[in-house]
C-alpha cells in the first residue's frame, strides 16, 4: 500500500420496475446513444467535460489515452447580469452568500453539471450559485438558453439515453425538473427527499432515480444528531409522467443489518450494467454499499483503508462527504471509488470487494469512465488537475491539468474540428 500524502485542505415493488423495464438491447442503444467511444462518426469527437466550480469554466480534454486538452469554455459569460440580480434582491444575495460560506468552502460555485447536445454543438451546465441551468453555444461562448430552477440552488444533473433531456436537482426547493436540452423548456417535474442531489436515468430512459442527502452543512454530525439531517431517500419515477414509482428509505435497511449509526444520505451511485445492483456511498463513510434491487436488500457493505492524517472530526469532512465519487468499467467487474477526505482513489474488485493500490489524488471530487473503458478518471479538486487509474492494473496512468476545484467530469461530445470558442 503506498503512504499516504497529508491532506490537502484544513423491495419487490422496484424489482418489478426494473424488470418490466429491462435494459435496451444493443441495436436499441446504438440508435438512441452518441457515436462510439473516440469516434467522428456525423463530424462528432468524443471528449470529457471538466466543470471548474469555483472559477465557471469547463475544460474540455480528449476522453481516453493521453487526455489532452482540447479547449475551454466559460460556462458563466453572463455574470455580469446575473450579479446584478443578486445584488438587487436581499433573499437571492442571502442565498448567495449562504452557498459561498458552506458548500462552496468560501467561493462561488458556478459550474456544477454539465452534459453536451446530441449535435456536439452545444453544452449545458448547471450553476449552483446562479440558481439555474445554461445551455452555452460551443462555437460562441453565448447562452442560448436559461432556466432557473425552483429555490435558490441547482445541483447535479443526468441526461437521458437518447441525449434529448437532463434531469437538474433544485436543492433548496425538495424538487426536479426535467428539461427540454434542445429548448430549455421544462418537460415535468416531481418532488423528492431533502436536498436532492445524484439523479441516474435507467438505460431503457423510462426511470429516473434521485437521491436526496438531507442537509449537509450543520455541525450536528455525530450518529446521536443524524435525526436533524432531515427526509433522505430514494425517490423512482417514471420519466415520462414523472409520476413516483418507488420511495426507498435506506435507513430501514441500514437497521435491519445492523448499521444504525450510518447515515442514510445516499451519494454518488452508480448500476451495474443490468441494473440489478446498486452500489452507492453514503455521508461519512470510508467505502460503500451493495444493493440489491430485486430483494430490496443491502448485500455487502465495503470499509476502504482510512488515512491516518484525515481528522476524525466529523465537522471537518466537506459537507458530510468522507468518500464522495464512484464508476464501474463498462464490463461490470470493477467499481472506481474516489476517496475524497483520505485523499486517495482506488480500484476494487467486484466480485471479491478486494481493493488494489490506493492511488494518492488531493480531494478527489468525482469518478468517472474514460470513452474507451479502460480507466477511472477522477476529479482532484484539491490539486486542480484530473487523473485516470488503471481499471486493470489499478495504478495511475497520467493527470492532467485543469481549472480551479474540477468536480463533476462527463463524457460528451463535441463537432470533431472544435477547439473552443471562435467569437464572443
Amino acid at each position: 500500500m503506498p503512504a499516504f500524502r497529508p491532506r490537502h485542505l484544513c423491495s419487490v415493488a422496484a424489482a418489478l420496475v426494473l424488470t418490466a423495464t429491462a435494459p435496451a438491447t444493443a441495436a436499441t442503444a446504438a440508435a438512441a446513444t452518441a457515436p462510439a467511444a473516440g469516434s467522428s462518426a456525423a463530424g462528432l469527437r468524443e471528449v470529457l467535460f471538466v466543470g471548474n466550480n469555483w472559477d465557471g469554466t469547463a475544460d474540455v480534454i480528449r476522453s481516453s489515452g493521453d487526455f489532452a486538452k482540447v479547449g475551454r469554455i466559460n460556462v458563466i459569460p453572463d455574470k455580469d447580469q446575473r450579479m446584478a440580480e443578486i445584488n438587487a434582491d436581499p433573499v437571492k444575495w442571502i442565498y448567495f452568500q449562504a452557498i459561498r460560506n458552506s458548500v462552496g468552502e468560501g467561493h462561488d460555485q458556478f459550474a456544477d453539471d454539465m452534459y453536451s447536445t446530441p449535435d456536439g454543438r452545444s453544452v449545458v451546465v448547471s450553476r449552483p450559485s446562479f440558481a439555474d441551468v445554461v445551455s452555452i453555444d460551443l462555437a460562441t461562448d453565448k447562452i442560448n438558453w436559461r432556466f432557473p430552477v425552483a429555490g435558490y440552488r441547482a445541483d447535479h444533473m443526468a441526461l437521458s439515453p437518447d441525449g434529448t433531456r437532463v434531469a437538474v436537482s433544485a436543492s433548496t426547493a425538495n424538487t426536479v425538473h426535467v428539461l427540454d436540452i434542445a429548448t430549455g423548456k421544462q418537460l415535468g417535474s416531481f418532488a423528492t427527499g431533502d436536498k436532492p442531489h445524484e439523479n441516474i436515468f435507467t438505460k431503457d430512459g423510462k426511470y429516473i432515480w434521485n437521491m436526496s442527502i438531507g442537509d449537509v452543512n450543520t455541525s450536528l454530525d455525530s450518529p446521536a444528531w443524524d435525526w436533524t439531517k432531515g427526509d433522505r431517500h430514494i425517490t423512482v419515477v417514471d420519466a415520462t409522467t414523472y409520476k413516483q414509482v418507488r420511495v426507498i428509505d435506506m435507513r430501514q435497511r441500514l437497521d435491519a443489518i445492523g448499521l444504525k449509526d450510518f447515515s442514510d444520505a445516499v451519494r454518488p451511485a452508480v448500476f451495474t450494467p443490468d441494473e440489478s445492483t446498486l452500489y452507492f456511498q453514503v455521508s461519512f463513510f470510508n467505502g460503500f454499499l451493495e444493493y440489491d434491487v430485486a430483494t430490496d436488500r443491502i448485500t455487502r457493505v465495503k470499509t476502504l483503508p482510512k488515512n491516518p492524517a484525515t481528522s476524525e472530526d466529523r465537522t471537518t469532512w466537506v459537507n458530510d462527504s468522507r468518500h464522495h465519487g464512484i464508476s464501474m468499467n463498462p464490463e461490470g467487474t470493477k467499481l472506481c471509488v474516489a476517496g475524497t477526505m483520505d485523499d486517495y482513489a482506488t480500484v476494487v474488485d467486484r466480485a471479491t470487494l478486494q481493493e488494489g493500490p490506493l492511488v494518492p489524488a488531493s480531494k478527489p471530487y468525482w469518478a468517472t469512465v474514460s470513452g474507451d473503458g479502460k480507466d477511472c478518471v477522477i476529479s482532484e479538486s484539491g490539486a486542480d488537475q484530473v487523473t485516470a487509474v488503471d481499471f486493470a492494473t489499478g495504478r495511475k496512468v497520467v493527470s492532467v491539468p485543469v481549472g480551479d476545484h474540477p468536480q463533476r467530469v462527463r463524457l460528451g461530445h463535441v463537432q470533431a474540428d472544435w477547439t473552443g470558442p471562435s467569437a464572443g
